[in-house]
C-alpha cells in the first residue's frame, strides 16, 4: 500500500498571553494552547478573540486555560464572586465570543478535523485533540485533583485523558505531560504524569502545551515500545536548543530533517484506522496497558501498539510567552512564539 504523500507545514505555537498581543511569525496553523487572559472577563476576552481572528493563518486552534475562569462555566457558577464581585461575567457570552467564531477552532476536551484547503498553502490534514485542564494549583478554572507525588499509577491520577483518540497527530494541552517541558525555575516537575502516560499510548507527533511559563521550550521524546517491564517507558528526551535566544531569528523547531542538523521526526502517523497504513498485528483487545514488547502477548498494550509501530518519537512544545509569575516585580517580558516545522499527509478530494 502506497504511503501518503507528505508536505511541510508550519505551525506556529503560543501560550499564556495573559492579555498581551504578540508578534507573530507566518505560518500555516496558528496553535495557542491556553491563558488568554487574566481572569476571562468579556473584554479580556473580546480583545484575545479580535487579535486571533486577524491573525493570518489557514487554521487557528485555540484551547482555554485555568485563568480563563469564565469559560468554565461550572467552575465559574461556583467561584465568579471571587473574580468579578462587581460586574458578575455572563459565562454564556464569553464561551460564545470563541465557539462562534467563523475563524477560530475552539477545543473544550474534544478533537477536530483540520483540512488545509488554499491553494497556496500546503494542502494538508491532521486530527488535533485540544483541552483547557490541568491538575489543581490553586483556585483556577478547569482544574482536576491528583496526588501529592505525581509518581502514582494510572489507577490513582485522572481517567480525562484516556479521551484522546489514539489516531490523533497533534494535542494541545494547557498543562504539560510531566517531566517534560514542566519544571519552573529548576523546581520539581509540576506536569501531569496521567497526560505523559496518555502521550505514550497516543504517540502523536506534535503535543503543545504552556501553564508553566518557565518551562518554556521543546524536547523530542523517544518513546520506548518494546520494554516489557516498564510501563510508560520512554527511550530518551532530547532538550531544544533554541536558534532564536538572544537574537532576531526564529525560534524554530525543524521536524523535517531537511537542515541536515538534526534528524527528521521519528513518527509516520500510522494508526489502523487509516486506509493509507499498512495494519500490523494484533487485534487490539486489552491488555495490561501502557507496556511494550511482542504486540502478540498478553502483558502488552495491543490497542496502543498493534499497527501504530511508526509512532516512535513525539515533540512537545511549552508555548509560553509571558515569563515569569504575577506580580511581575521587574516588569513583564515576553518569549517569542516557538515555530514548528512538521510533515503532514496531503489530503484528496
Amino acid at each position: 500500500m502506497e504511503p501518503p504523500k507528505l508536505r511541510k507545514t508550519r505551525i506556529v505555537c503560543i501560550s499564556d498571553t495573559h492579555n498581551c498581543n504578540v508578534k507573530l511569525p507566518p505560518g500555516d496553523v496558528l496553535i495557542h494552547a491556553g491563558d488568554l487572559t487574566n481572569k476571562g472577563s468579556i473584554s479580556e476576552l473580546s480583545r484575545a478573540v479580535k487579535w486571533l481572528e486577524e491573525a493570518d493563518f489557514e487554521a487557528k486552534i485555540v484551547v482555554a486555560g485555568n485563568h480563563d475562569v469564565t469559560l468554565d462555566e461550572d467552575f465559574y457558577f461556583h467561584h465568579g464572586d471571587h473574580f468579578h464581585n462587581k460586574v458578575k461575567q455572563n459565562p454564556a457570552d464569553c464561551i460564545n465570543l470563541l465557539a462562534s467564531s467563523p475563524s477560530l477552532t475552539y477545543l473544550c476536551h474534544d478533537s477536530a478535523t483540520i483540512r488545509l484547503k488554499s491553494p497556496t498553502g500546503p494542502h494538508t490534514e491532521f486530527t488535533v485533540f485540544g483541552s483547557p485542564y490541568s491538575p489543581r494549583s490553586g483556585l483556577w478554572a478547569f482544574y482536576y485533583e491528583t496526588p501529592a507525588s505525581q509518581g502514582g499509577t494510572a489507577a490513582d491520577l485522572t481517567s480525562l485523558w484516556e479521551l484522546i483518540p489514539l489516531e490523533t497527530d497533534i494535542v494541545v494541552t494547557h498543562t504539560p505531560p510531566r517531566t517534560h517541558c514542566d519544571q519552573p525555575g529548576g523546581q520539581r516537575s509540576a506536569g501531569c504524569e496521567a497526560l505523559r502516560q496518555a502521550l505514550w499510548r497516543v504517540r502523536p507527533k506534535l503535543a503543545v502545551c504552556g501553564h508553566i511559563h518557565d518551562g518554556r521550550g521543546a524536547e523530542r521524546v523517544l518513546w520506548d515500545l518494546k520494554n516489557a517491564s516498564k510501563p510508560y517507558a520512554e527511550t530518551a528526551a532530547i532538550p531544544w536548543e533554541d536558534p532564536g535566544a538572544g537574537n532576531n531569528k526564529m525560534s524554530l523547531v525543524d521536524l523535517t530533517g531537511k537542515s541536515g542538523k538534526v534528524p527528521a521526526l521519528a513518527n509516520d502517523g500510522s494508526h489502523p484506522g487509516r486506509p493509507s497504513y499498512q495494519r500490523g498485528g494484533g487485534d487490539g483487545d486489552g491488555g495490561p496497558v501502557g507496556y511494550g514488547g511482542d504486540p502478540e502477548s498478553e502483558d502488552c498494550d495491543r490497542e496502543a501498539l498493534a499497527g501504530r509501530q511508526g509512532r516512535k518519537e513525539t515533540c512537545i512544545v511549552n508555548a509560553a510567552i509571558m515569563k515569569g509569575s504575577y506580580p511581575h516585580v521587574e516588569g513583564k517580558q515576553f518569549s517569542k512564539p516557538i515555530v514548528v516545522d512538521l510533515y503532514l499527509p496531503v489530503w484528496e478530494d
